[in-house]
């Protein structure tokens, strides 16, 4: 999937854009043209991209990294709501910490960054809010219990979100990524890789680029009559998901 460039730049905001697939995300935006913002909680991201401090868990972090971003390039058209953690754990040993951090970073962190960036959308009657979610939020995992918990629920989010604005010229869409070749597959055992990828009917793990790609064809005008839909982006591992 490949759209034209924007015809004017739009102000992209990617959270959690320093690295992986959020990196790859931004970068693809950027390569388009766009005005492009990343989060990372470090305020620290790869040159050539704006980066703004926040952390998706403080609503008062959230606010003044939009409001710099706003300053900056004007109010967010797409958000890409991407940042992310992971907490894996068998069910039984999982502590409530362990499920409730997950939940608050994965889909309230969501709800905090959505909602700051939405009143620039409504006023131009207009935009686009893309969530990452993945292949075992609907495929299940074992030990991902809160991870699967969290990307489960932006599909909800995403079709209640498409209910409320669907008529207001935004959209709302879930991709929802398998194996994908980042810092966190690499460092895994080649065996284990192995056993993965038979899993995988393309019988390989997926490019950041490829995520990437289906992102900002989700928030070009191509695709402006697509809402609540969830798009995977993974081989073909969660066929009837």
């Amino acid at each position: 999937m490949s759209s034209q460039p924007a015809q004017q730049p739009r102000t992209v905001l990617v959270t959690g854009g320093n690295r992986g697939i959020g990196l790859a995300i931004a970068r693809a935006f950027a390569a388009q043209g766009d005005n492009v913002a990343i989060t990372s909680r470090s305020g620290e991201g790869p040159e050539g991209l704006f980066t703004v401090k926040a952390d998706v868990t403080d609503t008062a972090s959230v606010d003044a990294a939009i409001s710099e971003v706003e300053a900056h390039f004007g109010p967010v058209e797409v958000l890409v709501a991407n940042a992310g953690i992971t907490k894996d754990t068998l069910m039984l040993r999982m502590s409530e910490d362990d499920f409730t951090s997950v939940l608050d970073t994965n889909l309230t962190g969501s709800f905090r960054v959505v909602k700051r960036s939405l009143k620039g959308m409504i006023k131009a009657r207009r935009g686009r809010v893309v969530f990452i979610s993945s292949v075992v939020g609907l495929l299940g995992g074992a030990g991902q219990v809160n991870y699967s918990s969290s990307k489960a629920a932006l599909v909800g989010f995403a079709r209640s979100l498409t209910r409320e604005l669907g008529g207001r010229g935004i959209t709302a869409n879930v991709v929802a990524p398998g194996f994908i070749e980042t810092e966190m597959t690499a460092v895994l055992e080649d065996e284990l890789k192995k056993s993965y990828q038979a899993q995988i009917p393309a019988g390989r793990f997926a490019q950041p680029e490829e995520v990437a790609k289906v992102v900002t064809w989700l928030a070009s005008d191509d695709a402006a009559y697509i809402s609540g839909a969830v798009i995977p982006v993974d081989g073909g591992l969660g066929m009837g998901h």
